[in-house]
């Protein structure tokens, strides 16, 4: 892939992919997740990848359920911020199902988030954070990108966070 920079600053390609960058993470993508609906998990159009939503399956699971905020019964922010990488990981997933390689990557465009929020809580960006980091290890510069983080009263599955993303190709 032409025009990819890592997080160490060199230049993707044979020497350094990103494929390469995600095992020097010891990061394993999951299977992609079946929808729980009527959708596919991602689709190209044009020289972009776009996900749908991803929630935090591990092993075809939520490991957690509820709302996001501070106080007893709820799903505390820095375990959501984990949750949030994870729906991450999860989106990459679907992108190498479709593209076959993530070295097909030249950028990470835009993040959605959405956090099931208990009312009070107001801190969807920094749960949100748990997948932008995830992408900008993996990615380096081709990982920064636009976000929006919002927070919602209630998700698919009762699912903490949701994730999708928006990807362009070579």
């Amino acid at each position: 892939m032409a025009g990819g920079v890592m997080s160490d600053g060199a230049t993707s390609g044979a020497a350094g992919s990103f494929e390469a960058r995600l095992a020097e993470l010891g990061i394993v993508l999951p299977a992609v997740a079946p929808p729980v609906a009527t959708y596919v998990p991602a689709v190209v159009a044009g020289g972009w990848v776009f996900t749908s939503g991803q929630l935090p399956f591990i092993d075809g699971a939520l490991p957690t359920t509820g709302k996001v905020g501070d106080g007893p019964g709820l799903v505390p922010a820095a375990d959501a911020a984990g949750l949030a990488r994870v729906c991450a990981l999860n989106a990459l997933a679907a992108v190498r199902s479709l593209v076959g390689s993530l070295d097909r990557v030249t950028r990470v465009v835009k993040v959605v988030g959405f956090v099931a929020s208990d009312p009070a809580f107001t801190g969807q960006p920094g749960v949100i954070n748990g997948a932008s980091e995830v992408l900008g290890e993996i990615f380096g510069a081709a990982g920064v990108h636009a976000r929006s983080a919002v927070g919602v009263s209630v998700l698919p599955l009762d699912s903490p966070v949701e994730v999708e993303l928006i990807v362009e190709l070579a």
